[in-house]
């Protein structure tokens, strides 16, 4: 390890992404290493069981598997990440995980549950150079080269054959652009898009006297890191491609810390790869960007309107249009570009949809992690990205993870309309989850920074440590996501890995789950708790909720975690109104009531508060019903006149339902203005 001593190290491959794009959308296969690039043992090991795998999984004729990616947990379970051909064509989104309990396969995880992707005919009715005219046309700028294939695009209800067109040519602000475009090879609609190079804006920051890896001998030294797989950084000196020239030094002694000095670039990003390098290593037991102990390359150009870097497989470029060469860095950044190649290289997360939101915050997640982990003086670890880069010119960081909606685009929780949004905006939630998850919600003081976040269902949050979420977040990434993956598959992920992880109803689980409720993510199938079957006369099952939404259907968003309305046992409970507009919920259970039992008792503790003031008018109502076949029964109607903030028991004889199977029922209508909140817990059916 060689000293460097920089007034200003700039970190070039920071510029990416951060602004708008990353590497990773499904448009594009992830790259596998460059030819000559060693595989993973693991990889060769699945790669000559593919036909085997692919029998196994019943998948059709013309389906081929191709192993990108394979990761073990502790307890020796793998985890083996494919993508697929049809009839020779590559499959965009195709991709599936196998899960291997020694030799049997115990798991499949289809992305976008396409269990087949296979289409009726690889024939297209659109001839290439329609396709070729669509992908130019969805371009903004005048192409240099323009060329396309054809693929099968799997989208989120169906697999189509379309061709793949990359457009290739520059911005109006002088940026390079290489844009893939997945056109429909029948109808000509522009199915996606992705731009292969990745833009941002940004200004130089001060990183300080850092330490690099290099090579060489006096007089000859050489900007190779071969203590991390021969990470090497090469210097492009003014061109776009190509593979440049390593930098050089006869005393090692590299850069001034200014763009006077072309040395400075590469210092930052030679020092941004091998931090990065060592984080995921070290942490998690990753070698490089693909898991295969080959180091990565950085390339750095210097223009006169822009500045981008390289590794391979993955290319980022900053530019302002002002014809000012102004390199960027900070740890922070370089953390999340490389952190792109990961996704790439593993769950391939769409760069659109709520997958591109995913996308955008693993980076900034662990692009966070790296610079908590590098632990340098000058840039002490924090919840902001990109605070060092100046990007917005007065001061502010390009992104808030405690609260994002202080960008004043990001979203702070999730809704059915956060897929809409630009990754980097829809990003917010995951990032909020992730601060939440590592430091809990109110206010409090981390390393100088002061942060105060609130949850979106008002509920509290305590924290699990920065290290236990993003272990977390790691593992869901590698192990339970696919390229279309939504914000609920990454909840029920994260549950999962979490409880796998530290144990059911562990403070880890409770506390990972909880921060998904502090983002408004609905509870799915997978909770902290093992579900508690009844035992003695009781009937229902997760009477007390404390296993999520298990045995109960209805309305999402209903059963919750934490939150302002206390439960009356455990954390969870059921919370019907509490909107304040014009709305219904329900949630019931069916059950069986064996016969003979005429003193069937059901039994609930309920808790209602409300923001009305009348003392005579019913605005908002629970109705407690049984259904039986075709027939509702209502046993009991409370409104906002039964205003009661302690809980109070409400029991109801159901032995003329012995012998039946019958639902539960919780039915619950608010009017226009106004809420009330009808709270649910503790559930019983004794009988």
């Amino acid at each position: 390890m060689k000293r460097l001593t920089s007034a200003g190290a700039v970190v070039i491959v920071a510029a990416a992404g951060l602004a708008m794009s990353p590497a990773g959308a499904a448009n594009r296969t992830a790259p596998l290493p460059a030819s000559g690039f060693n595989q993973p043992a693991a990889v060769q090991a699945e790669s000559a069981l593919t036909a085997q795998t692919a029998t196994a999984l019943g998948l059709a004729g013309g389906e081929v598997l191709k192993v990108r990616d394979v990761v073990k947990d502790a307890d020796g379970s793998e985890y083996v990440r494919y993508d697929r051909t049809f009839n020779g064509l590559k499959v965009v989104g195709g991709d599936l995980i196998v899960k291997r309990d020694g030799s049997a396969i115990s798991h499949v995880t289809y992305n976008r549950g396409a269990k087949a992707v296979g289409v009726t005919s690889t024939k297209p009715t659109l001839s290439q150079a329609a396709a070729l005219a669509k992908g130019a046309k969805s371009a903004d700028f005048k192409a240099t080269s323009n060329k396309g294939t054809l693929v099968v695009f799997v989208t989120p209800t169906k697999p189509v054959l379309a061709y793949e067109v990359v457009t290739t040519g520059v911005k109006a602000d002088q940026t390079p652009s290489v844009l893939h475009s997945f056109v429909d090879a029948k109808t000509g609609a522009v199915l996606d898009s992705d731009d292969e190079i990745k833009t941002g804006t940004g200004n130089s920051m001060y990183s300080g006297t850092v330490t690099i890896g290099t090579s060489g001998s006096s007089g000859n030294y050489s900007m190779t890191d071969t203590g991390r797989g021969g990470n090497w950084t090469t210097d492009l000196n003014g061109a776009t491609s190509g593979n440049g020239t390593t930098f050089t030094d006869p005393d090692d002694t590299w850069g001034s810390g200014t763009t006077a000095n072309r040395q400075t670039a590469g210092v930052d990003a030679h020092y941004g790869t091998q931090l990065t390098w060592d984080y995921y290593k070290n942490v998690y037991g990753r070698n490089g960007i693909f898991n295969n102990g080959q180091g990565s390359r950085s390339r750095v150009h210097y223009g006169n309107a822009y500045v981008n870097a390289f590794w391979d497989g993955t290319q980022m470029t900053y530019g302002d249009g002002s014809g000012n060469t102004r390199p960027l860095t900070s740890i922070d950044v370089a953390g999340h570009e490389m952190s792109h190649g990961v996704t790439e290289a593993t769950a391939n997360l769409n760069y659109s949809g709520d997958a591109g939101g995913l996308n955008e915050a693993t980076s900034d997640i662990f692009g966070t992690s790296v610079e908590f982990y590098a632990n340098n003086a000058s840039d002490v670890g924090d919840y902001l990205i990109g605070e060092k880069i100046n990007i917005n010119g007065n001061g502010t960081p390009l992104r808030y993870m405690d609260k994002p909606s202080k960008d004043g685009a990001s979203k702070d929780c999730w809704t059915t309309s956060t897929g809409g949004l630009d990754p980097h905006y829809s990003s917010g939630p995951l990032n909020h989850w992730f601060y939440l998850a590592s430091e809990g919600s109110g206010a409090k003081t981390i390393n100088g920074v002061s942060y105060n976040s609130t949850t979106c269902d008002g509920g509290t949050v305590t924290g699990v440590t920065r290290e236990v979420a993003a272990k977390v977040w790691y593992q869901t990434l590698t192990t339970k996501l696919t390229s279309g993956s939504t914000y609920k598959d990454a909840r029920e992920g994260a549950i999962s890995v979490a409880k796998a992880l530290y144990g059911a109803n562990s403070s880890q689980c409770l506390g990972i789950q909880a921060a998904f409720n502090g983002i408004t993510v609905p509870a799915g199938a997978e909770t902290c708790g093992a579900v508690i079957p009844p035992t003695g006369s009781e009937r229902l099952v997760n009477g007390g909720f404390e296993s999520g939404t298990a045995s109960w259907t209805g309305t999402s968003g209903v059963i919750v975690n934490g939150g302002a309305k206390p439960a009356h046992g455990g954390t969870w409970k059921a919370v019907l109104g509490n909107k304040g507009t014009t709305s219904t919920a329900n949630i019931g259970q069916s059950v069986a009531i064996p016969a003979g039992n005429s003193s069937a008792q059901l039994s609930l503790w309920l808790r209602i508060d409300t923001a009305e003031t009348t003392t005579s008018t019913v605005y908002d109502k629970l109705q407690v019903q049984i259904v039986d076949g075709s027939t509702i029964t209502t046993l009991a109607t409370y409104s906002n006149l039964n205003k009661n903030t302690t809980y109070t028991q409400k029991t109801f004889n159901v032995g003329a339902y012995s012998g039946k199977t019958v639902t539960v029922k919780f039915l619950e209508n608010e009017d226009s203005s106004l809420q009330t909140s009808f709270v649910v817990d503790d559930v019983s059916l004794i009988g």
